[in-house]
């Protein structure tokens, strides 16, 4: 009787955290609405990236948009969303954006070292929630 009491105490000990695992959903990243790759043809251009390697309003994102002429510029919803923005002169670039424990955004840019002429531009949308701060310093206003 002991024994089969012991062993009905084991098996419940080892389902439950399988249980429980099971019934917190994981939250998952919001697929990112705006996932863009291109190449501007005159270097001097890439002066339009924005500092902070971030993107805040629509305003900012038309200027950029038409500065490097990005034609059928999607929607965004900065309520909701930032775009992150990375450049470089290689001919591969992907760009992303993680958010720390602190509200700290980190715009990362990953490229290949090749040299091409003119620049490279990688621009994905983040969503908003939770940050207070672009590698350390306030958000910008545009």
């Amino acid at each position: 009787m002991i024994r089969s009491l012991l062993v009905a105490a084991l098996a419940a000990l080892v389902f439950v955290p399988f249980a429980t695992a099971a019934e917190e959903p994981k939250k998952e990243p919001a697929k990112a609405t705006v996932d863009l790759f291109g190449s501007v043809e005159d270097e001097a251009l890439k002066k339009d990236a924005p500092e902070s390697g971030v993107v805040v309003s629509q305003k900012g994102w038309e200027k950029l948009a038409k500065a490097w002429g990005i034609k059928d510029a999607p929607k965004v919803n900065f309520e909701k969303e930032l775009l992150v923005v990375a450049t470089s002169v290689g001919s591969k670039l992907n760009v992303n954006g993680k958010v720390n424990d602190k509200g700290d955004l980190m715009v990362l840019g990953f490229g290949t070292r090749d040299l091409r002429p003119g620049f490279r531009y990688a621009i994905k949308s983040v969503s908003r929630e939770g940050v207070k701060t672009v590698g350390g310093k306030a958000l910008p206003k545009e």
